[in-house]
Parts: C-alpha cells; sequence; structure tokens
C-alpha cells in the first residue's frame, strides 16, 4: 500500500515494527504508537521490545531528530544500545 504522505502533514513516513514469535500462553499483545507497532511474543518479550522501541524514540527525540531524520547506521546504534538485557 503505497500512502501519499504529502496528504498528512507532519507525519513521519517510518515507523518501527516488532514482531514476538514466543507466545504459548494464548494472549494477543498489540501496543501501538504514533512511531511504532509491537505486535505478539510473550508478556516479556513483548515489554523488551516496546521499551527498547521507546527508549530509542527518547534518544532520538533528545537529538532533535524524527525517524525520517535518522540514518540507518545511527537507528541500529540506538537499538542496540537501548535493548533490555
Amino acid at each position: 500500500m503505497n500512502i501519499n504522505r504529502s496528504k498528512f502533514p507532519g507525519t513521519s513516513s517510518k515507523h518501527l515494527v516488532g514482531v514476538g514469535l514466543d507466545c504459548d500462553d494464548g494472549h494477543k499483545r498489540i501496543t501501538t504508537s504514533e512511531n511504532f507497532s509491537v505486535i505478539g511474543g510473550s508478556d516479556e518479550t513483548h515489554a523488551k521490545v516496546s521499551e527498547t522501541f521507546n527508549k530509542t524514540l527518547e534518544c532520538c527525540s533528545s537529538k532533535n531528530k524524527t525517524l525520517d531524520e535518522i540514518s540507518r547506521e545511527e537507528l541500529t546504534d540506538l537499538l542496540n544500545k537501548n535493548t533490555p538485557d
């Protein structure tokens, strides 16, 4: 699906997506925000991915950058840095 972003001023064309595949408790977990979505996973995995995305976006914000303005390499570094142990 191709979305013409010019019709949606102020919106980002990039969106982080996390998919957890380790759910065995039957729950359907979905977390969405303006900049990311996390779907599935165990409670622990879902929480870790959500935390990683939130912290990464906070770092971007503190640098006055959006997902559209950050390089792929910088985003990768931030995601790795903000992944909980």
